[in-house]
């Protein structure tokens, strides 16, 4: 049964993931916007777009992808906040982030379980680009 306590309880404790989240997403969110108005993000949207277009992706996804890949996908949404990308192109981001992110971390994890870190961390972001190419290719 609900009560009060329990309403409590999750409030506080969603205010507390809330900021946790909020951690990580504001500050990525801002250095994105900052690179935008730098101009660095272009030229690095110019060196990458010709990989990122393979998926049907604008070379300014390649940040969101290495965030993703070994930061997290909270690091990933921040940077994703700061573009506009269409349904598609966000699908695709996601399916890719979905099979490979936070490689550093999960590495170490696999690592722990006596699995080669290099295979596993090769085999996801192999996967994830294929995964996101075919996406790509039926859906486009």
């Amino acid at each position: 049964m609900v009560t009060i306590d329990t309403f409590k309880r999750g409030f506080i404790n969603g205010i507390k993931t809330l900021l946790d989240l909020l951690k990580i997403l504001v500050p990525v969110y801002i250095c994105v916007q900052l690179l935008s108005i730098s101009g660095i993000l272009s030229k690095i949207a110019v060196l990458f777009e010709p990989v990122m277009s393979v998926f049907g992706l604008p070379g300014e996804s390649s940040l969101v992808l290495i965030l993703g890949w070994f930061s997290g996908t909270y690091a990933a949404l921040g940077a994703l906040a700061a573009f506009k990308f269409t349904s598609t192109q966000m699908t695709t981001l996601a399916i890719m982030l979905s099979i490979a992110h936070n490689l550093i971390t999960e590495g170490a994890v696999v690592k722990k379980l006596g699995v080669s870190t290099f295979a596993s961390v090769s085999l996801r972001i192999i996967f994830s680009l294929i995964m996101g190419f075919l996406f790509y290719r039926i859906f486009r």
